[in-house]
């Protein structure tokens, strides 16, 4: 038996399924329901275990399968709506708890930084200039980079300078 002509044969049928099956838990998408059932028949079909089935048999497996991994994953997910009220904030609907919680403790800030550092980080920088960023991450002053690196402490400064350049450049594109 051949796998691609196993899955021409079912696939239909095993979409039908995964589209039923995906009304009864919103947070499982039918493709993502597809996507587990192929994975269980090529893990399947791998061991042998389809060799002598027949097409409703293995079916009602993949069936049984999508309804068993729901029911282990249920737990697993959890919705929740972002209008609905906190019980322990008393009454403040949940998008604003989080919005607040984040702008307290400026962990949004903490964010945008983190991925503008990254996004300059992989878009411009030099590889000395990636090593002394990174130095410069960890605390070091611009002496011991120097030392380190092998390079005066005015290498590095004029290094630093051109990180900044770069950086600004970019922060004015966006």
């Amino acid at each position: 038996m051949d796998f691609v002509g196993l899955l021409k044969r079912i696939s239909p049928k095993l979409r039908g399924i995964t589209y039923r099956l995906n009304g009864r838990h919103c947070f499982f998408n039918d493709e993502d329901l597809y996507q587990e059932a192929l994975v269980h028949l090529w893990e399947s079909f791998r061991r042998g275990v389809l060799g002598d089935k027949t097409d409703s048999y293995i079916l009602q497996g993949c069936y049984f399968y999508l309804k068993n991994y729901m029911r282990k994953n249920f737990e697993k997910g959890c919705l929740v709506s972002l209008e609905s009220e906190n019980q322990d904030e008393g009454g403040v609907a949940l998008r604003d708890v989080i919005a607040g919680d984040f702008n307290k403790s400026g962990y949004l800030d903490y964010l945008h930084d983190k991925l503008l550092a990254e996004v300059i980080q992989n878009n411009g920088l030099l590889q000395r200039e990636k090593e002394i960023l990174r130095l410069y991450a960890q605390g070091l002053a611009t002496r011991e980079i120097g030392e380190r690196l092998g390079v005066s402490h005015v290498s590095v400064v004029k290094a630093t300078r051109r990180i900044r350049q770069k950086c600004l450049r970019y922060l004015d594109k966006l």
